[in-house]
């Protein structure tokens, strides 16, 4: 089977690290969304009066 070759080289093994890496911060993000057992999909954004009038804050 040729992807077991693959995943047996060095470059496989990086390969198969990343993809970890990425459902391990995929995970990390799902998991910071969850607020009082909902999940917030939308994120929120405040408005002030600085950011309505183009005032510096």
């Amino acid at each position: 089977m040729y992807t077991a070759r693959f995943f047996s080289t060095p470059l496989g093994r990086a390969a198969l690290v990343s993809i970890l890496a990425l459902a391990a911060l995929n995970c990390i993000a799902l998991t910071r969304q969850i607020n009082n057992g909902q999940i917030d999909l939308v994120p929120h954004v405040y408005a002030s009066a600085a950011a309505i009038t183009g005032e510096p804050a």
